[in-house]
């Protein structure tokens, strides 16, 4: 009910075009992403907020990566359409689409087949953060927000826009939680 609840005021905020004013100081674009953090902070910093990430499944955790495919195959999209730079893209700076593609692999051999070691998982997890830091930075710092430092000539403007505002404000949340609980997890299974 939090996501779904997020996912409408995310919309009904990006239809209104609140995120397109970007001369604001703080600008309004980290409304897309602070609550997500704090909410997140939250689950990590509380004993019922940990409770419930123990509860998650780290198997279903990981192969939601998947949908980094169709985020980067749109991201790409988006760049062809002048509504991200190219950095955004795989044929940039965004190595992302690795962390969907191989996502499955770790799925099926690390948690079907069980002949991937915990070691190997909790790998994969810190470079696909990386992967997703990569991308969050650079996609930020492309924004036509006050701070902006890349892209002047096409920057970062999708994400001011529905249905892509739940780029930041739902997906790099989601997947960045699927990374943070699975390792939670997989530490605490030393």
């Amino acid at each position: 009910m939090i996501l779904l609840t997020w996912l409408a005021v995310q919309a009904i905020i990006g239809v209104s075009g609140f995120y397109t004013v970007t001369d604001t100081i703080p600008p309004r674009f980290l409304l897309l992403i602070l609550p997500p953090f704090i909410f997140i902070t939250g689950l990590f910093i509380t004993t019922k907020g940990r409770q419930y990430l123990d509860s998650l499944d780290a198997k279903y955790l990981t192969i939601l990566h998947t949908v980094r495919i169709s985020v980067e195959i749109t991201l790409y999209w988006l760049f062809v359409n002048k509504s991200v730079p190219e950095l955004m893209t795989f044929e940039g700076r965004n190595y992302d689409i690795l962390s969907g593609l191989t996502a499955p692999i770790i799925y099926y051999f690390g948690y079907i087949k069980k002949k991937m070691s915990r070691k190997y998982i909790l790998i994969w997890n810190f470079i696909c953060l990386i992967l997703l830091f990569n991308i969050v930075v650079n996609a930020m710092l492309s924004a036509p927000i006050p701070f902006q430092q890349f892209a002047f000539d096409q920057p970062n403007i999708a994400v001011l826009y529905f249905p892509f505002n739940w780029l930041p404000s739902c997906l790099v949340p989601l997947v960045l939680l699927s990374h943070l609980a699975t390792i939670r997890r997989l530490l605490k299974q030393r």
